[in-house]
Parts: structure tokens; sequence; C-alpha cells
């Protein structure tokens, strides 16, 4: 084969310190909106990011030389960096430690983009803990 074609991508939610909802609408949009430019600097592929005050979830698609480990590092890192120092926030923002990392199928992209748009709109009725318990159910 002559051509390689790899298609890695990975739904990463990542949850706000003790799930508190810091995140107000017009500051998560322009965390949103950071998170992209940065990640087209770093040579990540976000294909959606979306969110709500407590949690973000973010389509990524992955070049087969790149972790995801160190991916989701740079991102909680450098966005906590930015809203500390532009003092968007009352507090201190921290990321809470670790985060859920999903398989996406090629073939599931749209679905699960489209569901990612959708964050607060699901967000008006389910909790963030009913949410996880949804994907910890998936069984492959």
């Amino acid at each position: 084969m002559n051509n390689e074609k790899v298609y890695l991508y990975v739904h990463i939610i990542f949850v706000v310190n003790k799930q508190e909802a810091v995140l107000k609408k017009p500051i998560l949009n322009l965390l949103l909106i950071h998170l992209k430019k940065f990640a087209e600097e770093k040579f990540l592929k976000i294909q959606n990011i979306n969110g709500v005050a407590n949690h973000l979830h973010c389509l990524l698609q992955l070049h087969p030389t790149q972790s995801l480990t160190y991916a989701v590092k740079i991102l909680k890192e450098e966005s906590a960096k930015w809203l500390n120092e532009n003092k968007f926030l009352e507090n201190n923002f921290e990321w809470s430690e670790g985060y859920a990392a999903y398989s996406v199928s090629p073939s599931s992209v749209k679905q699960v983009a489209d569901y990612i748009n959708k964050q607060e709109e699901h967000h008006k009725t389910k909790t963030l803990e009913s949410e996880l318990e949804v994907f910890e159910k998936i069984q492959i």
C-alpha cells in the first residue's frame, strides 16, 4: 500500500476541579476559541470542542505520532494558564486530575460532533455524573 490512511479519533472529556460551574458562557466561548487556535499551533486537530460550566468535550483527531496523554496535558495546562493569566475568574482555575477518553470510529465522527455541539441542551436535563455513567456502560 503506497498511501497510509490513519484515522485516530478520540472523544475527550475533562472536568473543572470539584466540578465547579465556573465556565460561564462568555468565558467558555472565549476559551473554546483560544483552545482551537492553540491546538492548531501545536499541530493538534480539534474536530469539535464544546462544553458547559463544569466540563469540556473535545473530539480530537490524532496523528499516529501524537500521544493522547500529551495532547490532553497541553490542552488542560494551556487553558488553565490562559484563564488564570487573563483573570477571567474570581479564583484560580484548575482542572480536576485525569480525563475520560473514548475512541471514535470514523463512521461515528459526525454523530459525536453533533453530540458535542448540543452540550448546553443536553445538560438542561442531565448531570455530568449521569452523562459519565452512560459512557461507563458502553461495552465493546
